[in-house]
């Protein structure tokens, strides 16, 4: 032990105790998705509290020279017999913790912990409590996403009443005043009284004294003792029956003795309260299938997800991606890949104990793998995929797409798997000349109701009446029509069943139909052909001048000022693009100043000119170099200086690696920290690879800081497919309800409905909203 002790003095300066704010991910793997449940346990590192599995953790304390790291194990307790058989609504666990020194794997535990000088003991023992206590990153993103209503401020707060009665009230050993519960306690903020909250619809959660107590006195706020921390606490308005915030809370509490600032939170906030009930009702609802007695899977492939609170949107459209060949191979190392495709948590859950009584009906629920950082890291930003209200998977499987487009900057592109251009004619009826347009796309959608089908020629192929066309041959508005094919044809074919629309009175409802959906789809007769022979063409029409910001234009765009005059066009001022126009190319996958360029040389007239402005000059030398203006002495190529965080870099540096390949990091992560520490331990394999030069940049970034290849990339060929895999709804709205997934497996259909994975008996094809074609070759 005294060679331990030497050990623990030598790596003491490293180890840190948790400060409000540091990042603890302790109930995760940054690299895979092992837990403290796992077989191993977790490693965390007491610097950076990052946490590993028991495969990953040598590679972590190699690369970043760090040796001290708390193991955290837990098993799972029998459950407890009840009346009537076991309890297992609240799974119950032993945990095992103490630290690890690396790379010999010296164990310390708390007894061991006693003998030891105490400098060793006190820091250690700070640093563990400080771990054990700290909320982890998924509990906090949980939190923080959650879509409860926006908290408003009490109208009570500002001027509350305060009795000067002497209350004071102690830091713990609160109890209800009327019934000495000891639980779920709040204290009238006018007098300082305290008594338990209301009954819960299950009987549990109080004895409604604090309720009665406002009715009997009219004192209208009220704070959750036990969630009391320097950033706030629960705070509710009987009043306005509703939770609230006080902007004078700290005032209110010191008035009865309560500092804010060493108060620690002892119970769940109402916010985790209905996180936990969300995830509880309608875990395990009988949906699709119900009626049949499925058969579990498990194997590669056969992964369930954990329900993360209305995930099961992103649950259904990942499992999907991830049986198309162009993600799996892709995306097979990275965390998300590996978790689904290698069958390594695809393991039945654990029956509820010894002893129980075996279900005469298999259960089907697997561990399965909860993509808490995945979620957080796509929709980080989003004002929707950010929090945790239900979504629409379609939306959500395009904002993937365009995250994936954004981010692919070298090797293969999986989205290029769903990628395709679409044809779209216009004729002018008064000339008969027409206009031909290219778009890029990834989902066909299709109207409802549909009278077949199965009826391929009627897929959005009926010519469509243009009253309000301006034509270009006529210098005139006219009426035109306008037919759109397929210019390309995908990999695999996405279709989306527009169920989802508006009632009259604006609420979002869901279309009931059932649709006789094919199982093979022949879509050839749908291909573009251009322009037809003898078909004339509408003539193009000049751009009209931008106006810069401030400046008037007096001449004509490419004019400049002189020493004279230096009213005209400036060069050193930028354009002005539509931004909606240049949004929408981006989100296609042009680069960023072709883009600029198209909307620039097409005088803002909108996407279809922009559009084909792009499709016209992809060969272009020069199609993804700065948009250079007329007159202008910048040289083509000339970028600003990229500039990162200092703090961001000294992080990851003091996490082992090369500041070369930290700035590679949050450069592909727009310098995100989080997202940049997710990205360098997903990227160890290229990082390994990277030869740093002297000059401090490597060939690998070089490489990486090349322009992005003219784009969009199309892959074409025959127009047949069959049905691989769809995703179902159930519930009113898309704001509401459950999805679950269908895939084709080895010729077998299987029903992922979040953890519960089972071979499918009667896939119900009918009642789709997305649909999943592969191309068939022959």
């Amino acid at each position: 032990m005294a060679e331990v002790s030497e050990v623990l003095m030598s790596v003491l300066s490293t180890i840190r105790v948790p400060r409000p704010g540091d990042r603890v991910h302790k109930d995760e793997c940054a690299l895979s998705f092992s837990s403290p449940e796992s077989e191993g346990g977790l490693y965390v590192c007491m610097n950076s509290f990052l946490g590993f599995g028991s495969q990953y953790v040598d590679r972590h304390h190699t690369r970043s020279g760090q040796r001290a790291y708390l193991h955290i194990s837990r098993t799972r307790k029998a459950p407890v017999r009840i009346e009537g058989g076991f309890n297992v609504e609240q799974e119950q666990y032993e945990e095992e913790v103490k630290v690890v020194l690396f790379p010999d794997r010296q164990q310390v535990t708390s007894d061991d912990l006693a003998t030891m000088p105490d400098v060793v003991r006190e820091r250690v023992s700070l640093a563990m409590a400080g771990l054990m206590s700290a909320d982890s990153v998924s509990h906090t993103l949980q939190v923080q996403q959650w879509d409860g209503e926006l908290r408003a401020e009490s109208r009570h707060a500002v001027e509350l009443k305060q009795l000067n009665n002497g209350t004071k009230i102690p830091p713990s050993g609160w109890r209800c005043e009327v019934c000495d519960l000891q639980e779920n306690l709040w204290m009238n903020l006018s007098d300082g009284r305290v008594f338990c909250g209301r009954r819960y619809f299950d009987g549990s959660g109080g004895n409604n004294h604090a309720l009665l107590h406002f009715q009997q006195t009219g004192h209208p706020l009220a704070v959750k003792l036990g969630t009391i921390t320097p950033d706030g606490a629960d705070v509710y308005s009987y009043d306005e029956d509703d939770m609230v915030l006080d902007p004078k809370l700290p005032e209110h509490l010191s008035h009865f003795g309560i500092d804010m600032m060493t108060m620690e939170k002892t119970e769940h906030t109402m916010t985790e309260l209905e996180i936990a009930v969300n995830q509880r009702v309608g875990e395990w609802e009988v949906i699709q299938e119900s009626g049949a007695t499925l058969r579990p899977l498990s194997g590669p492939g056969l992964t369930g997800m954990k329900n993360l609170g209305n995930s099961c949107y992103l649950n259904s459209v990942m499992q999907v991606l991830f049986t198309v060949p162009d993600f799996q191979s892709k995306s097979v190392t990275a965390k998300l890949g590996y978790g689904l495709l290698s069958g390594e948590y695809s393991k039945p859950a654990p029956d509820p104990g010894e002893g129980s009584e075996p279900s005469s009906e298999p259960r089907g629920d697997q561990v399965g793998i909860a993509a808490r950082m995945f979620k957080a890291l796509v929709g980080r930003g989003h004002p929707e995929f950010s929090t945790n209200r239900q979504q629409d998977a379609q939306e959500f499987l395009l904002h993937f797409i365009n995250m994936v487009e954004r981010n692919c900057r070298s090797g293969v592109n999986p989205s290029e798997a769903f990628r395709f251009l679409v044809e779209e004619r216009i004729v002018c009826q008064q000339s008969q000349k027409a206009k031909y347009t290219q778009r890029v796309d990834y989902i066909l959608q299709l109207p409802v109701p549909m009278d077949q089908a199965t009826n391929t020629a009627s897929l959005n192929n009926e010519p469509e009446t243009l009253t309000d066309f301006w034509s270009s041959a006529a210098q005139a508005k006219t009426t035109a029509t306008k037919t759109t094919r397929f210019a390309s044809f995908p990999d695999h074919m996405v279709i989306q069943v527009k169920k989802f629309t508006f009632g009259q009175d604006w609420v979002p409802k869901k279309l009931d139909v059932s649709i006789d959906v094919p199982d093979t789809l022949d879509l050839t007769a749908l291909r573009g052909t251009g322009q037809q022979p003898g078909e004339e063409l509408l003539p193009e029409v000049a751009p009209p001048p931008l106006m810069t910001p401030d400046v008037e234009v007096k001449g004509i765009l490419g004019s400049h000022g002189n020493e004279e005059d230096d009213s005209l066009y400036s060069p050193l001022l930028s354009p002005v693009l539509d931004d909606s126009t240049l949004s929408q190319l981006c989100e296609m996958g042009f680069p960023l100043e072709a883009c600029r360029k198209a909307v620039y040389y097409t005088g803002n007239t909108g996407i279809d000119a922009a559009m084909n402005w792009v499709m016209g000059h992809m060969d272009d030398p020069d199609f993804s170099a700065p948009l250079v203006l007329p007159g202008t002495s910048s040289a083509p190529g000339t970028t600003p200086t990229e500039s990162f965080s200092e703090e961001h870099l000294a992080t990851i540096v003091s996490m082992g690696f090369s500041r070369d390949q930290a700035t590679r990091a949050l450069r592909a992560t727009s310098n995100v920290l989080e997202r940049a520490v997710d990205w360098i331990f997903s990227h160890l394999d290229d990082l390994e690879s990277m030869e740093v030069s002297e000059g401090g940049r490597s060939a690998a970034e070089s490489e990486g800081s090349r322009e992005p290849p003219p784009g969009p990339k199309v892959r074409d060929g025959p127009g047949k497919y069959e049905l691989f895999a769809f995703i179902s709804h159930m519930g009113t709205s898309t704001m509401c309800g459950h999805y679950v997934c269908h895939i084709k497996k080895d010729q077998q259909w299987v029903i992922f409905n979040d953890q519960k994975v089972c071979a499918s008996e009667k896939p119900p094809k009918d009642l789709g909203y997305l649909y999943f074609y592969r191309r068939v070759t022959e």
